[in-house]
């Protein structure tokens, strides 16, 4: 597989029939559903879940989300969802990027990217990063080409 960036975090999912629409393919919500579940799996390795956001009353929403499908999935398919931390930029925001292949031929699938940003849970107005998310997250951020 040609990952965009180096050492992805790798979720693997399985296409199964109720994540398949009437064509035949995964439908495109199910993809939202997969990366959301790599981000939190690979959050949560990094040391950060969503009871940590709950106790520190913050936490790193979706401002904008893009999804490219570039091929459909099928029911059986195999998928490795590939997931990066792109910048943190240690105040309010930080870029999550994704890959998805398909395992049987190693074909790309979907591309997606989140910008996000910090907020305070209570409220849902955006807050600074507490200390904890920047000694986690920034470490992880793999450098982008042309950096």
């Amino acid at each position: 597989m040609q990952w965009d960036f180096p050492q992805p975090y790798i979720h693997v999912v399985r296409v199964t029939p109720e994540h398949v629409d009437g064509l035949h393919h995964a439908n495109n919500a199910e993809y939202v559903r997969w990366c959301e579940r790599a981000a939190w799996l690979h959050s949560k390795e990094l040391g950060l879940d969503v009871t940590h956001y709950q106790s520190l009353d913050r936490g790193m929403a979706i401002r904008q989300a893009e999804y490219d499908y570039i091929l459909a999935a099928r029911e059986g398919d195999e998928l490795r969802i590939g997931t990066w931390l792109t910048m943190v930029d240690g105040r309010l925001n930080m870029t999550r990027k994704f890959q998805v292949y398909r395992a049987s031929d190693e074909a790309l699938v979907l591309r997606a990217s989140w910008q996000m940003v910090c907020i305070e849970l209570s409220s849902g107005k955006p807050k600074r990063m507490p200390q904890t998310f920047k000694d986690i997250y920034s470490p992880a951020v793999v450098s982008v080409a042309g950096d």
